[in-house]
């Protein structure tokens, strides 16, 4: 199941694979957050399908609002494991909606707490990683739209730096000379 927001689905149609090497145009202060939950009493549907069934009302509100700073996401399954990674404009743009009293979320977080609270029935658990161009590195090679480039927009890749082994030895500086000895 993936979910994406305007701006990343009119880049190109999600089966057109882009040939070669792309990186993502990565404006510093992007944010890729990672939230899931983990379903450790699989039989209690009732109490863990609210939990699981309030991330898309969520996601389908942030996609309505591009205004909130929201740029993509996309939801994995694994197991008893769901996880959407979503990209943000930044860090203040995701913890404003957070705590924004009339979004998704604040009624969902307290409907959590309240209905599932610390009884084991659901694991919840995120990550937010604000991320820098010049400490990155984000590459695809005959891929379509994905990942940050499909929320932030592609740009061409830097050339490959050459594997470690085939790089020119770094050159020794000489030890300096003292007076007198």
């Amino acid at each position: 199941m993936t979910h994406s927001s305007p701006d990343s689905s009119t880049l190109s149609p999600p089966e057109q694979v882009f040939a070669g090497r792309v990186s993502a145009d990565l404006p510093d202060g992007t944010v890729i957050f990672l939230i899931g939950m983990r379903i450790n009493r699989p039989l209690l549907v009732h109490r863990w399908l609210p939990p699981f069934m309030a991330m898309p009302r969520m996601i389908r509100e942030l996609t309505a609002q591009p205004e909130r700073g929201f740029l993509g996401a996309r939801t994995w399954l694994s197991g008893r494991n769901v996880m959407v990674q979503q990209y943000w404009r930044s860090m203040d743009d995701l913890m404003a909606y957070a705590h924004a009293r009339e979004a998704e979320h604040l009624p969902a977080w307290r409907a959590f707490n309240r209905h599932i609270g610390t009884d084991g029935t659901v694991g919840i658990w995120h990550e937010a990683h604000a991320v820098r161009a010049d400490e990155s590195h984000v590459v695809y090679r005959n891929m379509p739209a994905f990942g940050l480039g499909a929320a932030v927009g592609r740009t061409a890749a830097r050339p490959a730096s050459p594997p470690k082994h085939k790089r020119p030895a770094p050159v020794a500086e000489p030890a300096p000379v003292t007076a007198g000895r």
